[in-house]
């Protein structure tokens, strides 16, 4: 189940789960100021098993294009205001594998409900191979792959377009299955601290 985060103790749980991944894989911490919506990966029983978080993509102050240059791949270029951030994509160690798709669902499923075309982000290789083989996720190198804050990274453009409008061809792609209230843009006011 995905639950968006609403409350001070599902950020906190939020930031936990995250939190406990990036010092797993020695990753240094990076706290959002600013942030669209956040939302936590449930088990059956409850459990918080993981994260992803939705920033905004500003091109001209981006920390991002510091990295990356993402403002001049063509799929942000030609229109920015379509382009967000993903980022703390992150499940426990325990629950990696099972929710992927479903949080990778809720994506979609947030890009299409608030008109985003592409996502931005910057990605563990292992994770990166993860999606490009095995979810057929429609994404393209944005640049080289860096060190960056404890690992190697490859900045990446995610067309999410292409996946919310043709969903049949993602056979674990699940759009119906998502609630609508869960998709709306815009955290709760202590959420984007």
């Amino acid at each position: 189940m995905i639950r968006k985060v609403q409350n001070e103790m599902e950020a906190a749980l939020f930031n936990f789960v995250w939190m406990t991944v990036w010092r797993e894989k020695n990753f240094e911490f990076e706290f959002s100021s600013h942030c669209l919506s956040r939302y936590l990966s449930v088990t059956p029983n409850g459990e918080a098993a993981g994260t992803a978080e939705f920033k905004p993509y500003f091109p001209e102050d981006n920390r991002l294009d510091r990295i990356a240059p993402f403002s001049l791949h063509p799929w942000v270029a030609q229109d920015p205001a379509k382009v967000a951030e993903i980022d703390k994509i992150a499940f426990l160690k325990e629950h990696r594998g099972p929710y992927l798709a479903e949080l990778l669902t809720l994506i979609v499923g947030y890009c299409r409900a608030n008109g985003y075309h592409y996502l931005v982000s910057l990605l563990e290789p292992v994770f990166y191979r993860a999606l490009r083989i095995t979810f057929k996720v429609p994404m393209d190198k944005a640049g080289k792959p860096q060190y960056y804050k404890g690992d190697t990274v490859i900045p990446v453009v995610f067309d999410m377009k292409a996946m919310y409008e043709h969903p049949g061809d993602y056979d674990w792609l699940r759009l119906d299955d998502l609630d609508p209230a869960e998709l709306t843009e815009r955290a709760h006011p202590i959420l984007s601290r």
